[in-house]
């Protein structure tokens, strides 16, 4: 594994594609939709009644960017909160965090806030940060205002898009901006905007748990 801020891995495909490996980390409340949004990303499915991660869950995704692929080492962690002090040994070492909150409940949006600053505090110093407001399909119960988390979001140095897992919506779009966020003299930008996705593991989850 190579210093902090930096790819895990850099090669050269046998077409001549440079490979690039980092290590991402989902934080978030129990509930929130991290399982369903690496669902959603990698696979292009959503399930109502998501089971709920227990302890973390290991995924590798891989996106195509015109002549580099970059490949993510994906942990999802859970949210209950007897496994929030296993947290570190998720994020320690990671380029990427996405922390996410539930849009239509205050109480994930806080918890939020205390990760991003637990990121900031503990984490590689040069980590990319997208703050992630899920359930955006449920905009009639919505609680959190875009414009507020958008204002933490810019004050805190942050990427911040609002997704669907359900839809779909910003889901791709969410991992393409840390992907062009990563260091620019290693990860050049997609010109099309939007890569293609493989899955190559699959996790292993138990419990079930309402999820969008």
């Amino acid at each position: 594994m190579a210093g902090r801020g930096n790819a895990l891995n850099g090669a050269t495909g046998a077409s001549g594609t440079k490979i690039l490996q980092f290590k991402l980390v989902l934080l978030g409340e129990s509930a929130v939709g991290k399982s369903s949004l690496v669902l959603r990303f990698v696979k292009g499915q959503f399930y109502e009644f998501q089971e709920s991660t227990i302890g973390a869950a290991f995924l590798t995704q891989t996106l195509c960017l015109d002549a580099t692929t970059v490949k993510f080492e994906i942990w999802d962690t859970a949210g209950q909160e007897r496994y929030h002090s296993l947290a570190p040994m998720y994020y320690r070492g990671a380029q990427a965090a996405i922390v996410v909150y539930d849009i239509t409940n205050q109480d994930t949006f806080v918890r939020a806030k205390n990760w991003v600053k637990e990121l900031q505090r503990q984490a590689s110093p040069n980590i990319v940060i997208s703050l992630t407001g899920n359930k955006a399909d449920l905009t009639s119960k919505r609680i959190v205002e875009y414009e507020e988390a958008q204002a933490y979001a810019e004050d805190n140095g942050l990427l911040f898009m609002e997704t669907s897992a359900k839809t779909a919506l910003n889901v791709n779009e969410m991992f393409l901006a840390i992907a062009k966020k990563l260091p620019k003299n290693e990860l050049p930008s997609s010109r099309n905007g939007r890569g293609t996705v493989t899955l190559d593991s699959s996790s292993a989850r138990q419990k079930k748990q309402c999820c969008s």
